[in-house]
């Protein structure tokens, strides 16, 4: 079956319209289905104002409809793939609203960690969601594994973010970026449950800091946090 969105038989009058490119105002002639196209006078590379590219969050063939995806449209793909994924985290734990919350906040430590440190925000971001699917982190490889799978994910963004999940379950050896910033988000979704019910003093906070912290951002996390919350 051809996607609806993109068979011409479902088109209508204003399937074909123009849009301004943005560097010139030059008019630029745009079919609904088109991801990008270049101005004629100017050569800027536009991206479809119109286009609507949900689907391309969790559709496996994309690439393959859309053509070569701007880099605009790859943020946004991504974007789209975590939101997904952090709605099928809360569907699947249910009620379960404590391991929500924890997910929810290592998913806010993941994404300023990783940006700050240059990580990869996707990745740990998504990791940072799931990590917790299951009470046996085995099992929340494979649980991982399969949402993401489902959702379309490419191959090579499953495998790296179960490996960060796996490497909860079996720490050690010299860790990559990607897995430092992870490791301080989950370790910071925690303490920060910990420091707002009062069950660890500033004494041993600071001690906690030293010990546990891989990253300069997830230092700094916690730091704002016992001074927003002292």
């Amino acid at each position: 079956m051809k996607c609806p969105g993109q068979d011409t038989r479902y088109w209508h009058a204003d399937a074909a319209f123009e849009t301004e490119c943005p560097q010139c105002g030059h008019l630029v002639e745009f079919f609904k289905d088109e991801s990008t196209r270049r101005c004629g006078k100017c050569g800027t590379r536009i991206v479809n104002p119109r286009m609507d590219f949900g689907c391309a969050s969790y559709c496996r063939f994309a690439e393959q409809c859309l053509g070569d995806l701007p880099p605009e449209l790859l943020a946004k793909r991504e974007d789209l793939l975590k939101d997904r994924a952090a709605i099928e985290m809360k569907r699947r734990l249910g009620r379960d609203f404590r391991r929500i919350a924890h997910a929810v906040k290592a998913a806010r430590y993941a994404e300023r960690i990783a940006g700050i440190e240059n990580g990869d925000p996707a990745v740990v971001l998504l990791a940072a969601y799931l990590h917790d699917i299951e009470k046996d982190k085995s099992a929340a490889v494979s649980t991982a594994r399969d949402i993401l799978s489902n959702l379309g994910a490419r191959k090579d963004l499953v495998d790296e973010v179960c490996g960060l999940i796996a490497s909860l379950a079996a720490p050690g050896g010299e860790m990559a970026l990607n897995s430092k910033c992870f490791h301080d988000a989950c370790h910071m979704a925690q303490f920060e449950q910990e420091w707002k019910e009062g069950r660890v003093s500033r004494e041993d906070a600071n001690r906690w800091i030293a010990d546990n912290l891989l990253t300069q951002a997830g230092v700094d996390a916690a730091r704002d946090l016992i001074v927003e919350n002292g």
